[in-house]
């Protein structure tokens, strides 16, 4: 007691109690007024906080190594924010210094600085470092997310030589893979050297500047079914497709585009209409997944492939997937004031919604407008009449 009396007595005669009463830890220093705490500790701190943040907790990096194979635009939530939100308001901080080996020192659940005292902006909350610091995080998320961006790989996993009456060709068998994103179901295509030939004639001939610095595998008179060529074939025929898709007026030609998907269509539309519902489904699903590989969800040959999946699936008792399909199609169709393949896709909406019991009131108000403005029900197709009259050429 007496010693802390003398320390105050220095502090008003000397000036020199602020400095001495820092030395001292504990209780001491909790006695004394906030002003001799803070007065010439700004500069400390400021340099204690200067250096780089480390917004990565260690439970983040279980949860990045646990989620490595999802999508890079599906990012998890910051735990650092939630965890600071749930400890009475912390604050995430980083120190100066020589990291250890290792990696840098990440530092968690630092005390804010108004609560412990130390130095804080005029008008400063906890409240707010805590969004600050959300903030910063989601920017890093996203910056870290953006070097690494979705790419779709083009990849031949198999070639087999075919034999028939007149001709004999090797039939190559190309994976369209989306890096960052495990495919399940992947979308395959299967293609000769012709095909390849035509798509390289075909856009040689519309986009000629573009197209002069994509190299194609030349024809061989002989030699053309060893193992030695087929390989080499198939990695021109990878990079041949990845420059393609590299071009953006290329990537979004019908000629490009078709090549993958519309040999399916085709073949799913003959199968539906001799009433072979099973082999048509597998083929309108492939190519369901060729058009979202290549991002051309909203055309009308997808439309025309919902169609056809909604179809096969009514016809084979698949009820659900069919509504479903119905429901995706209408999604599309929204901003559209009319369209071929609105009214039927309503009837059908409406049919499956009864069977499965789901909610089909805003379907028959469309469809109600629909007919109010143009012909009356009874002249509208079915899907599967619209399905099997649509030309494909």
């Amino acid at each position: 007691m007496a010693a802390r009396i003398l320390h105050r007595l220095r502090h008003a005669l000397g000036g020199e109690g602020g400095r001495e009463e820092r030395e001292h830890g504990g209780s001491e220093a909790e006695d004394c007024p906030e002003s001799s705490e803070l007065e010439d500790d700004t500069e400390g701190l400021s340099t204690r906080l200067s250096g780089t943040l480390s917004f990565t907790s260690h439970e983040e990096e279980d949860e990045e190594e646990e989620g490595a194979g999802e999508e890079l635009g599906e990012q998890p939530q910051p735990t650092g924010a939630a965890a600071g939100a749930e400890d009475g308001g912390r604050c995430w901080g980083a120190r100066t210094g020589a990291a250890p080996r290792g990696g840098p020192r990440r530092w968690q659940g630092s005390p804010c600085p108004v609560a412990s005292g130390l130095t804080s902006p005029p008008g400063a909350e906890c409240g707010g470092g805590s969004l600050l610091t959300r903030q910063l995080q989601e920017l890093w998320r996203r910056s870290r997310g953006s070097l690494a961006p979705q790419r779709l790989l083009f990849e031949v996993t198999s070639a087999s030589v075919v034999s028939e009456r007149s001709s004999k060709y090797v039939l190559y068998t190309i994976y369209l893979i989306r890096s960052g994103r495990f495919d399940k179901a992947p979308a395959i295509i299967t293609r000769r050297y012709s095909d390849f030939e035509r798509l390289n004639h075909r856009l040689r001939y519309r986009f000629s500047c573009d197209m002069a610095g994509v190299a194609f595998p030349r024809k061989r008179l002989r030699r053309n079914f060893t193992a030695e060529t087929i390989a080499k074939r198939s990695r021109a025929f990878e990079q041949f497709l990845s420059h393609l898709h590299s071009i953006a007026e290329i990537r979004r030609s019908p000629e490009f585009l078709e090549f993958f998907f519309l040999q399916d269509l085709r073949a799913a539309q003959r199968l539906t209409c001799t009433g072979m519902y099973r082999e048509a489904l597998a083929t309108w699903a492939n190519a369901y997944r060729l058009q979202d590989r290549l991002g051309v969800c909203g055309s009308g040959r997808f439309l025309l492939t919902l169609a056809g999946l909604a179809v096969c699936h009514q016809e084979l008792d698949q009820l659900g997937e069919a509504h479903g399909c119905c429901e995706q199609a209408l999604e599309l169709l929204e901003a559209q004031g009319s369209h071929p393949l609105l009214g039927p896709f309503l009837q059908a909406h409406i049919h499956l919604a009864w069977k499965v019991g789901k909610d089909k009131r805003r379907s028959e108000a469309r469809l109600q407008d629909l007919q109010e403005a143009g012909p009356p029900l009874q002249q509208q197709p079915t899907l599967k009449e619209c399905l099997i009259k649509e030309p494909l050429e």
